[in-house]
């Protein structure tokens, strides 16, 4: 039988075997993130569409009232101010991350951010020949990776810190990427039941990205989920033939396009838990962008804005100050005068207080699956809202 003090030392070597065990865990969890590696599109880019466009013909986010809230003048992004990135790297005390086209010193201190306006998860020659034919952007998500692995090498040189160290003390940001994906042949007309078949070549693109990024040493990924597109704009101008009936009665989204998002949403999410189940060292988040804005639909004055969430703060015509053809800077288009009252920016994007809120939530863990552990921050407190510079 084994004595008083054998049985002490056993217990005792149990417990600091288990309390090391959960140490180690919530290290691999709980990160001190260093910068922002962000791939995507308009709901990312900081400025690498205005960067890759012709000076004699500027997109959209080149002018006013592009930017107004915040960065004046225009800096690119699709919003009257900041997006979700921009709140993200507030939170962590990080720059602002910079776009890669266009940027002088590119480095990990600064982030990265590879989003373009307009890119799509799959390859454009791919889309092509599936007779989707819109005039979308060459910098899909594979384009944007490649980049960066071609500059890798050299960001790595300027730097003391080895390669896979400074890809593990970065937050990846996926996206949102996809969206596009089925924009564009909603917009040319084609069927639901045809763009649900680019879903599981969408998700596995997003995948593969994924497992490219953790081979070279990543760790933590926020990968976002898809909108409910049937409160857009957009997409209610697109389909205003509706009848009254394909209505929510009670938000006045269209309900079959905000299912397709939580269809795209479902297959995002299985694949990410197959991705944890492969990769247990890594920490891969699911952001919930459908259901931390449509709440914003539900209950718009509830979280400060007016009673009419479904209308363009800047816009022109219709039920839903929007019209294709005429849009945010444009000539002639018109501009709300206090956009922080309105959830939508342009019929396309969100407005910088929208993306404050979603941010919020996010970063709190209410709409983050599972939530990030901020108890190696020392930083910020974990509470239900966060004070974010204004």
């Amino acid at each position: 039988m084994a004595s008083s003090l054998e049985k002490l030392i056993s217990s005792f070597l149990l417990v600091l075997y288990s309390t090391t065990i959960i140490v180690a865990s919530s290290e691999s969890r709980c990160r001190r993130f260093k910068s922002i590696i962000s791939f995507g599109d308009s709901i990312a880019d900081t400025g690498n569409y205005l960067h890759l466009s012709d000076v004699n013909h500027l997109p959209q986010s080149a002018f006013l009232p592009y930017g107004e809230s915040f960065f004046h003048p225009p800096s690119g992004r699709y919003s009257d101010g900041r997006l979700i990135i921009d709140f993200i790297a507030e939170f962590l005390g990080l720059p602002y991350v910079p776009s890669y086209f266009g940027s002088q010193n590119v480095s990990f201190d600064q982030g990265i951010n590879f989003a373009v306006y307009g890119a799509t998860a799959l390859d454009r020659v791919f889309l092509v020949g599936k007779g989707i034919e819109s005039d979308f952007t060459n910098v899909s998500l594979s384009v944007q990776l490649n980049i960066f692995k071609q500059i890798l090498p050299n960001l790595c040189t300027s730097s003391s810190r080895d390669c896979r160290e400074m890809l593990g003390d970065s937050l990846i940001l996926m996206g949102e990427i996809g969206v596009n994906d089925y924009n564009y042949p909603f917009f040319e007309g084609k069927s639901i039941n045809e763009i649900k078949q680019l879903v599981p070549l969408v998700i596995k693109a997003i995948s593969s990205a994924i497992v490219d990024l953790i081979d070279l040493g990543g760790k933590t990924f926020l990968v976002p989920g898809n909108f409910p597109l049937g409160c857009y704009p957009a997409y209610l101008t697109l389909f205003q033939t509706a009848a009254e009936e394909d209505h929510d009665p009670f938000t006045g989204c269209i309900p079959r396009l905000n299912e397709f998002g939580e269809y795209h949403n479902e297959q995002l999410k299985t694949e990410l838990k197959r991705l944890q189940e492969l990769y247990d060292h890594v920490n891969i988040i699911y952001a919930d962008y459908y259901n931390s804005l449509f709440r914003l639909y539900q209950e718009p004055v509830k979280y400060g804005f007016k009673n009419r969430p479904l209308a363009a703060c800047c816009g022109v015509g219709g039920q839903y100050n929007f019209t294709i053809g005429k849009e945010c800077g444009h000539r002639g288009v018109s501009c709300c005068q206090n956009p922080s009252e309105y959830v939508n920016w342009d019929g396309y994007h969100l407005t910088e207080a929208t993306h404050q809120k979603m941010a919020q939530v996010i970063l709190n863990g209410t709409y983050a699956s599972p939530a990030f552990d901020w108890s190696c921050s020392g930083s910020e407190s974990v509470d239900k809202e966060y004070s974010f510079s204004s």
